[in-house]
């Protein structure tokens, strides 16, 4: 009879493991979220991810592009690029190292969603 052998790979890199938000970062936006769907403001919401970034997209309506995306880097050229903050069009409208940082500085009541 053959033996079998179970392999684990615990070589995986940390870059590797951090393909998403984690925990502490997912609170903060879904915090964030809850107050404004309060507010009236953002009614849905949905997660993309690519090979360099990971984003919590805000949709006014269900049926439209976003209009608002929180972006978490995985790639960062620099230091405070590693959040940002980008309008339906992918202009950078804030950016900031520290994702808690990055929400409380944003004035989201000065902030218009532009249909």
């Amino acid at each position: 009879m053959n033996k079998i052998r179970l392999i684990i790979n615990n070589d995986i890199n940390k870059s590797e493991k951090q393909k998403f938000f984690i925990k502490k970062e997912l609170q903060c936006i879904l915090n964030l979220y809850a107050k404004m769907v309060s507010n009236g403001s953002w009614k849905d919401y949905s997660f993309s991810t690519g090979l360099k970034e990971v984003s919590f997209d805000v949709y006014q309506r269900v049926s439209e592009k976003p209009v608002l995306r929180i972006t978490k880097n995985l790639k960062p050229g620099y230091v405070n690029e590693r959040y940002f903050i980008k309008d339906k069009d992918g202009k950078v409208i804030n950016k900031s190292e520290d994702l808690n940082h990055l929400i409380t500085k944003t004035s989201w009541s000065k902030l218009k969603l532009i249909k």
